[in-house]
């Protein structure tokens, strides 16, 4: 049977960026309504005038297209390079914790040291995860 050990952390980090996908919509579309705002506002949403709570859910869902997109290459690099031990296997899964972790902190209280401690752990995880990968193949 083919080893997927990263497969699934790919795929969780996937399944959380549409809940908070979800969670976005969910939050923007009733505060567009109070506001009375027309669709069309939200051509620029940073020119929106809505609740910084329901931002918040917005701009974490443009984090979840940024730094992830490097995991989402690094991961099945390493699972295509046979990199799929328990070491890559535990980073991946502990990036994508922490990434979780991170959208909760930023869709509710939005404490920015916090937010950013998390995005640090995350970011080590993520480099550790490369990192072990390249020396492998290279």
């Amino acid at each position: 049977m083919v080893e997927h050990g990263l497969v699934a952390p790919v795929l969780a980090l996937v399944l959380w960026t549409l809940v908070v996908a979800v969670w976005m919509v969910a939050t923007r579309i009733p505060a567009m309504q109070r506001a009375n705002l027309d669709p069309q506002a939200a051509a620029r949403t940073r020119s929106l005038s809505l609740e910084p709570e329901v931002m918040w859910v917005a701009d974490n869902y443009n984090h979840l297209m940024e730094q992830p997109t490097i995991f989402y290459a690094a991961a099945l690099a390493a699972q295509l390079a046979g990199q799929a031990d328990g070491w890559n296997v535990a980073l991946a899964w502990a990036y994508v914790a922490l990434r979780v972790v991170h959208s909760l902190i930023q869709g509710t209280v939005n404490v920015v040291v916090a937010r950013f401690a998390v995005f640090l752990l995350s970011t080590l995880a993520l480099a550790a995860l490369a990192i072990r990968t390249a020396l492998a193949v290279f």
